[in-house]
């Protein structure tokens, strides 16, 4: 049975989520936690929210143990985009892209449904 949990419009690009991203894809809920918990980066912080997220879906609609459940597949895709301007030189204006991300993990406990 597959559980998901979506964190949507994040402010950080989609690049530097998917680099934890990948760290977590195949391992238990527990071990990826604890591996979230000591990278020291944002996009660690907001990928724990979204797995505790997943896990307490699970617990709560599904009544799954949360020892029993592995990473399936931790996705980061983009979302909408701020485009802004900041001052360049001469009186000129240069462009700024403020990307944003949509985050969804999908848990499995390793039965098909």
């Amino acid at each position: 049975m597959e559980i998901q949990a979506l964190t949507r419009n994040v402010r950080m690009s989609p690049r530097k989520v998917r680099e934890v991203a990948n760290e977590i894809q195949g391992r238990s809920v527990p071990e990826a936690l604890d591996l979230l918990a000591l990278i020291p980066r944002k996009s660690a912080r907001l990928l724990a929210k979204t797995l505790k997220s997943a896990v307490a879906n699970a617990e709560n609609n599904n009544s799954l143990a949360a020892d029993a459940l592995t990473v399936s597949r931790a996705l980061v895709g983009p979302g909408p985009v701020l485009k802004r301007f900041k001052a360049g030189a001469k009186g000129s204006a240069k462009p700024r892209v403020k990307r944003m991300s949509h985050l969804r993990i999908v848990l499995t406990d390793g039965k098909s449904n």
